[in-house]
């Protein structure tokens, strides 16, 4: 880049003060600074597009091993789940042979006999009474009439 001391600005400084003239330098100094500005922006503005061009190019680069990092891993899947149904079905046939055969020498089934109209509570009915604890529902008139106030004569 170009070396500019405060030595040269100086000299182009008193340069442009005899050339140009004290009325008309201010407003070319402005003129001059509001052009740099813009050529500073302007470059600032093609870096960040060359960096986000590069970033597009790397996450498209990532994209795409993603992508082949996903069909390998679906592929490897539908083979494993193929060779799994093939075992499946193999191990289902062997299984219904043996049950076919078992069945066949067995007596059918038959329920346990227990009689399922009759509640049985876990807790001991002794135990409830003794610790007071209600077996029984009452209905809401009943609720009403066994906890209402008696009236005083």
């Amino acid at each position: 880049m170009i070396d500019i001391g405060l030595s040269k600005m100086a000299l182009i400084g008193a340069v442009a003060l005899i050339v140009i003239g004290p009325e008309k330098l201010p407003r070319v100094a402005r003129t001059v600074g509001t052009l740099l500005g813009k050529a500073q922006r302007y470059v600032a503005d093609v870096k960040s597009e060359v960096n986000r061009s590069m970033e597009l190019d790397e996450l498209k680069k990532m994209k795409e091993a993603v992508e082949n990092a996903a069909r390998d891993v679906e592929q490897s899947v539908q083979t494993a789940a193929s060779d799994f149904e093939k075992d499946w079905a193999d191990a289902a046939g062997e299984a219904s042979a043996a049950l076919e055969n078992s069945l066949s020498a067995a007596p059918s089934y038959r329920h346990p006999g227990k009689n399922w109209r009759l509640k049985r509570g876990a807790t001991p009915q002794w135990y409830k009474s003794r610790n007071g604890v209600r077996t029984k529902a009452l209905s809401g008139a009943a609720r009403v009439a066994r906890y209402r106030p008696q009236k005083f004569h």
